[in-house]
This record gives structure tokens, sequence and C-alpha cells, in this order.
């Protein structure tokens, strides 16, 4: 596969193509700079919302029933997400269906209604998101972890809103914020899979060329600094402890940031890794662990998540510390750093076998870093980190000042849990 070109429309859309002819499947992915991250506080919680609404009707399929129906017709694969820096939509089919998935997405992200009285039937839906996802503990201590890190700034809002918020938006507030944000210079439509490029190109400019610019409201950068060890406890009468202990780590862009994907890899991915073997194996303090590194375009966050028995977190906590400081005193083995890098090439190559997977690989790339980089030099560069990368990153990152411990289970004692979190 040849590596795409972005191409841009007279009107700022930018348009990635990535033909696959091998392929029977395509994938068309529209993207949005418009997330979490771009909202004001009384409207926290607004993107999330207009990305379920853009399926409720359009000028051209005035209802949620026509949609639906039109994408069963195609045997289509399809969905919507937000996050804090992007919202996405993608429709999945055979090839043949691409004029036709080319034209409702342009509807969706367009022409869409936003009755009041699908608003109104909607917000059962968010709330009742909302409240899974209060009732999920391991997915809800991220939200925590952001909150410590973060505050009452973008970054430290929970993507969906909160409950109270998100109930009282009106179709006017959609309008307006899609009119601040769903500009063709803040958007990419990606396709990938069996087409002709040049008939592809005539059919999204047919499609979304006529769209105007407009002014975009750019999103406020993040205030990332810490002075002090920090802890957020949630007491919950669980069976299990939840918890994400880390630290501030480097946005995308950063030269460093290929090396915190290999040490998150030696950290926490797959059984063989060091806190898998420790945690798990050895301690036995719970089913699962592992690391990772969670980068955006002006901030990062390296952690280790786990869930275990509550009588243990704290010996859980000083288990992960004792890791991650095991890194800055000790450097790597080749042969485990060899195990960990084709590891991650394996999976990267297993990850890319379809059209909406690589549509996402390169679309993701340019809404977040703006530089497209093909498998084979995300490897390359992976490849490139050495074990005295690991250990220099690991002595920057891992300091005491900047540790943060979130957790939810039936633990009050904060002071006691601010007492461990010693680099």
């Amino acid at each position: 596969m040849k590596k795409p070109r972005i191409k841009k429309l007279p009107n700022g859309l930018r348009v990635l193509l990535i033909p696959m002819p091998e392929q029977r499947t395509a994938t068309a992915l529209v993207l949005v700079e418009a997330g979490s991250k771009y909202e004001t506080k009384e409207k926290n919680g607004i993107s999330h919302f207009l990305e379920h609404m853009c399926f409720k009707g359009t000028t051209h399929r005035p209802t949620q029933a026509v949609i639906a129906r039109e994408l069963d017709s195609l045997g289509a694969d399809f969905n919507a997400f937000t996050g804090h820096e992007y919202t996405g939509y993608y429709v999945k089919t055979a090839a043949s269906y691409l004029p036709q998935t080319i034209d409702l997405l342009s509807d969706i992200y367009a022409n869409s209604l936003f009755n009041q009285s699908d608003i109104e039937q909607e917000k059962g839906a968010i709330v009742g998101e909302i409240n899974m996802y209060e009732d999920v503990p391991m997915r809800k201590v991220g939200h925590l972890f952001m909150k410590l890190l973060y505050g009452d700034q973008p970054a430290g809002w929970e993507i969906a809103g909160p409950k109270e918020l998100v109930t009282t938006f009106t179709r006017e507030d959609f309008l307006a914020y899609r009119k601040l944000h769903y500009l063709p210079e803040a958007s990419i439509v990606v396709v990938a899979g069996k087409f002709d490029e040049a008939r592809m190109t005539e059919l999204i400019k047919r499609q979304f060329g006529h769209l105007k610019r407009g002014r975009k409201r750019s999103k406020k950068n993040v205030l990332d600094t810490q002075t002090r060890p920090s802890v957020l406890l949630e007491h919950k009468a669980s069976d299990q402890t939840h918890l994400v202990l880390g630290v501030r780590s480097f946005p995308v862009p950063d030269r460093d940031y290929p090396v915190l994907g290999v040490m998150a890899a030696v950290l926490g991915s797959g059984m063989s890794s060091r806190l898998f073997q420790k945690v798990r194996t050895e301690m036995g303090l719970g089913y699962y662990v592992h690391a990772s590194n969670e980068s955006f375009t002006d901030h990062g966050i390296f952690s280790a998540s786990a869930g275990v028995v509550n009588e243990r977190a704290a010996e859980a906590v000083t288990a992960i510390l004792a890791e991650f400081g095991d890194l800055k005193r000790s450097m790597v083995g080749d042969e485990e750093l060899k195990k960990v890098k084709d590891m991650l090439a394996g999976r990267l190559v297993l990850g890319l076998e379809s059209s909406d997977e690589i549509s996402e690989f390169y679309g993701f790339q340019e809404i977040i870093r703006k530089k497209l980089l093909t498998p084979e030099e995300v490897i390359a560069r992976m490849r490139a980190v050495t074990a005295e990368d690991i250990m220099r990153v690991a002595r920057v990152i891992f300091v005491t000042k900047h540790l943060n411990l979130a957790m939810i289970g039936p633990a009050k004692d904060e002071k006691r849990f601010r007492a461990l979190l010693k680099a």
C-alpha cells in the first residue's frame, strides 16, 4: 500500500484516499475537530449529544427510521464516536455502495435537522449512557483520573457531560455549536478500500465541495502543571478496587512519543509484561493490570490501571510504583526490548487488516498529528527506541511531585494512599 496524500478542496476540506484494490469492502470516515475540549463549561457534553442527533434525521432523510433503513439495505457497519479532540462518523460497506455511503455521510454532516422532539427523546438515551458509565467502575476510574489531573478545565471534564446539563440543551444550542465547529477547514473525509481514486475525488467534491468556510473556534490550551502528588478516592461498596496510577507525559508531536509506547508495553502489555507478572501472577492481587500512554495535541498521560483485591490496594500501588522506579534505575535488557518491539509491530500489522482499521489509522494521525506516517514508518520509529531512551524518559516523568492516583472502592483514607506516592 502506498503512502496516502492529503488533498484539499477549495473550501479547505481535507480528503484522504487510501486505495486498497485487494479489498472487497470500503470505509468512509468523516472526522471533525470538535470534541469535549472545544466546549465551554455551560455546554459540556454537547459534542457527544450532537453526534447522537446526526442519525435522527436530515433534510433529505427526515427521520431516524429512513436513515436506518438505508444503512440496513447496504448491509452497512456504521457508528459514530466522540473524543476529547474530535468527533467521527463512519460507514463500512461493500465497495460498490461507496457512492451512497458518501451521499449519506455528507447529508448527516451538513443537514441534520435537530428537531426538538428528537432532542427530547434522545435525552433519555444520553442519561442512560451516562448512568451506564457510572455503573462500570473499570471505566469510570479513567474519568476520575482525568478529573484529578486537569480539574475544572475541558481536559478534566467528562466527554458525555453531566446529566443535569445535557438535559437542558435545545435545538438552538446544536445549531450554534455546529456553525462554530462543523466547518470544512476543520474536517477530514477519509476513504479506504476498493475504489477508483479519480472518481472518488470527484464524488467527494460534489458532495462536500459546496460547504462554506466559517470562523472555527479553537480549543483552549491545557494547563498542565503539577507541584505535588495527588490522590482522588471515590468511595464505593464494591467487591474490587479499581485504580489508575500515573503521571503526565508528552503530546503526540514530541520526539519521545514513540519511547512512551515502548515503555508502556514493557510495563503492561501482554501476559509476559512486568506488571502482569508481578501484580497478577506473582502477588495474585487481581484479575487485570495494564499500562498505557495516551497522548493528545498538547499533553499526554502515562498510567497503569488495575482491578485489585480491596484489602490489598495499597500493596498494588506500591508494586506498580516499584516497577516505575525500576525503569529509572535499570536499563531494559536486549531480549526483553526485542520481544516488546516484535509484539508491538505484530499487533499493529494485525490491527490494520481491514478498510475501517486503515481509515482510522490514517484519519486519527491527520486530526491529531497533522502528519501521516505509514505503518512501516511507525514501526521503524518504534524499533529505533533504545534502552537508554527508556531510562532517560522514565527519569523525567516518574518523579514524586507528578504522581497521581485515582481509585474507586471501599477505601476512604486519602492520607494513607498519598503517603505511598513516592518515586
